[in-house]
């Protein structure tokens, strides 16, 4: 909380908005891990939540939450996103996070066979306490469209606290190795800045890199 204290006048700012969300749309800019993961056997989208996930962490930002009208910084949270079930609805997987890849893989993927499975909507998290709804981070794919720009339902404005990243259909490889992909950030104006979602997508590609490239 060291970092924060020197933020808590921002905080303060924007907390006092009926809405302080910012919402930031844009191209992404990484290496094409596409052929990558291709030689390894591995899913694509899997692979980029894995990078993803675990470059939030690393941005003391993004871990900021509001609880019982205080700012608390949460020290991890688990993997969750959005599947379409076999009733052409939406659902919700839950699984624990890690930093090995090849066991992050796995229990994403029987995660997605659970959420796809089940009829009932699942992973909501509403057997969990206030506190520890709070940890946690919101993910949904469009992998079907070129998002241009997202709005997400919010209950109630002033207390979404926990940020949101969603990402459209990966762009086609590029001649100098990169790809271009429709992604937004949202997050509490009062933790978040524009500069701390551009830190995000430097530390994203150079995380992607560095695995491709080992």
């Amino acid at each position: 909380m060291k970092n924060f204290a020197k933020r808590r006048d921002r905080y303060d700012l924007f907390r006092a908005f009926e809405n302080p969300l910012v919402n930031i749309n844009f191209m992404l800019d990484v290496p094409d891990f596409r052929p990558w993961c291709k030689a390894q056997q591995m899913p694509v989208f899997h692979f980029f939540l894995f990078c993803l996930l675990n470059t939030v962490k690393d941005i003391d930002n993004f871990m900021y939450r509001i609880y019982r009208d205080e700012v608390i910084r949460i020290d991890n949270f688990p993997a969750s996103y959005t599947v379409i079930n076999g009733d052409d609805n939406l659902n919700y997987t839950r699984f624990s996070m890690t930093d090995q890849l090849d066991v992050f893989i796995a229990r994403s993927l029987e995660a997605k066979r659970l959420a796809e499975a089940s009829p009932a909507l699942i992973n909501t998290g509403e057997e969990l306490s206030e506190r520890e709804r709070r940890d946690n981070i919101y993910i949904t794919c469009l992998p079907w469209l070129d998002m241009r720009a997202i709005e997400h339902p919010i209950c109630r404005h002033r207390d979404a606290d926990i940020p949101t990243f969603t990402w459209g259909k990966f762009g086609p490889a590029q001649d100098d190795g990169r790809m271009l992909v429709p992604f937004s950030a949202q997050a509490h104006h009062g933790f978040v800045d524009g500069y701390h979602v551009q830190k995000l997508a430097q530390a994203l590609a150079r995380r992607i890199d560095a695995i491709i490239t080992a």
